[in-house]
């Protein structure tokens, strides 16, 4: 009898000294596995990084506030298609918000943005278009400025900015244009205002 007991008494030992040695091989595998899966990570452009981030190009179409004029900002990043009002996104460029001006706005503020999510090299065009404007008074002034922030620790530098004027409805004047290289940085001799089409080109 005491023999059948010391039996039972070694197996549950044994067991429980499996268990734990199991119990601790998997903590310590889980432990060496941490830093290389970090690692990987960093290295294969999948995760998240702090020291890497997203560039973006920011463009800024500001008017009278106390105007009900509905003024359009368009602009187009190289390869992609144009982005205002009637198609507010591509693969490259955002517009937050079509602005009507005073009319039908709970602000006081006259404002559109867009910006995008990376820096592509190439041409980049910002056009300014006259939708509607109740007031029937002219010129329209409209200031334009495009900015680009290449990280998470400065602001936003100019790389352009200008005021255009606007006579008419349907008017749609460029701008800037201009080309960035591969590190964000505007060429030279790139900046002008040589007219190019974009919201026609979304007809």
């Amino acid at each position: 009898m005491n023999d059948l007991i010391g039996d039972d008494q070694t197996g549950i030992l044994v067991a429980r000294d499996m268990l734990t040695l199991l119990l601790c091989g998997f903590v310590a595998c889980a432990v060496i596995a941490v830093p290389f899966i970090n690692e990987s990570k960093k290295s294969d452009g999948k995760g998240i990084s702090d020291t890497e981030p997203p560039g973006n190009v920011i463009v800024e179409a500001r008017w009278d506030d106390k105007l009900r004029t509905d003024v359009d900002l368009w602009v187009q990043a190289p390869g992609d298609v144009p982005v205002g009002y009637s198609n507010k996104s591509g693969l490259i460029f955002n517009l937050l918000r079509d602005d009507l001006g005073s009319y039908a706005d709970p602000t006081e503020v006259n404002f559109e943005t867009s910006y995008s999510r990376g820096v592509p090299p190439g041409e980049y065009t910002v056009n300014i278009h006259l939708f509607r404007n109740l007031e029937n008074v002219y010129p329209i002034w409209v200031r334009v400025v495009a900015r680009i922030k290449r990280d998470t620790e400065g602001g936003a530098a100019i790389l352009a900015s200008t005021k255009v004027r606007l006579d008419r409805e349907g008017q749609e004047i460029t701008a800037f244009r201009f080309s960035l290289d591969d590190k964000g940085e505007m060429v030279p001799g790139s900046l002008n205002a040589v007219y190019k089409p974009l919201r026609s080109a979304r007809k």
